[in-house]
């Protein structure tokens, strides 16, 4: 009998043998011949018959049944070859009836695999039978082997790339929630000094908050400056003065007003006087009689030139 090594399996070329009606592993003709059992069968000794191998694996021996090694499976008896498990799978002992699918967290990408490999920090596998792990998205990281999902960063930190191992905090000026992804610049008049942090304060009254990273500043004496202040505001100068909380006029400018008040006022009454005046004038001519034509002085006709007419008669 010659024998041959194959991959998975070992293969027996069988060569005529004749055994005796007794000899184990042989079935019966007649009383004076027999032949070896075929590859995927062995002998019965109640049946006195060849029968297939009663459990998965491969019968290749006349007489006998050699299991699958590992990578390999056969769900059927009597078969003369075994199967190599499929990528996601693997089996990691001999006369394997199936193989297992690779759990959460790890992969395999190979057939014929005796183990499944776990998934490197920053990669995860969320099924099962994975042929490969997925980076974890951007704002969330795995920081050990086998992740089966990438948690979110928590708040004050951050990840900036993918298949991150670990959270960055937030810088100065910046913040971030716990259901947030990536860190944010304080909105105006907030500030936040320190590192990681997940909210920003807000600028307190009397200072103002020219950048969300520094500390607030102090407001000078003569400006304004409320909760949320960005820059202080003043009074507008010459006119107006600080008086606590508000602005007041000037001593100079109230002299301004009262000045120009008065000023304004004469104009007008010096209006109002030459519009009467010519109001007065106009009546006056109007009321006038009709201006008569002088005449010169002498005798026109013998009469004197203020006489008046008479008639003469003719």
């Amino acid at each position: 009998m010659n024998t041959t090594a194959l991959q998975n399996a070992t293969v027996v070329t069988p060569t005529p043998v004749i055994f005796s009606s007794t000899t184990p592993g042989c079935f019966s003709f007649n009383a004076s011949t027999c032949e070896a059992c075929a590859p995927g069968s062995q002998y019965d000794n109640n049946t006195l018959l060849c029968t297939c191998c009663p459990d998965p694996g491969l019968c290749i021996f006349p007489g006998a049944c050699l299991p699958c090694k590992t990578g390999f499976y056969q769900p059927l008896a009597g078969q003369q070859e075994c199967l190599a498990c499929s990528r996601g799978s693997y089996t990691n002992f001999t006369g394997s009836p199936l193989c297992h699918p690779c759990p959460a967290g790890s992969f395999n990408n190979d057939t014929a695999a005796e183990s499944c490999t776990s998934c490197s920090p920053g990669l995860f596998a969320s099924k099962l039978g994975s042929t490969s792990c997925t980076p974890c998205p951007q704002g969330s990281f795995c920081n050990s082997s086998g992740c089966t999902q990438c948690p979110m960063c928590p708040g004050g930190t951050e990840a900036l790339q993918t298949a991150a191992k670990d959270c960055t905090p937030c810088r100065p000026g910046m913040h971030k929630a716990p259901h947030q992804t990536m860190c944010q610049i304080c909105s105006s008049g907030f500030y936040q000094i320190l590192w990681g942090q997940e909210s920003c304060d807000l600028c307190p009254e009397n200072h103002y908050c020219p950048s969300p990273d520094v500390n607030p500043i102090q407001c000078p004496s003569d400006a304004f400056c409320p909760k949320g202040s960005t820059a202080p505001g003043y009074c507008m100068e010459t006119f107006f003065r600080k008086a606590g909380d508000t602005c007041e006029l000037a001593p100079v400018t109230i002299a301004l007003l009262v000045i120009g008040g008065g000023v304004a006022l004469l104009l007008i009454i010096l209006l109002v006087l030459r519009r009467r005046r010519d109001s007065d004038g106009e009546l006056a001519v109007a009321r006038a009689p009709l201006l008569r034509k002088e005449r010169p002085q002498g005798r026109y006709y013998g009469l004197p030139c203020d006489t008046e007419p008479v008639y003469a008669g003719w």
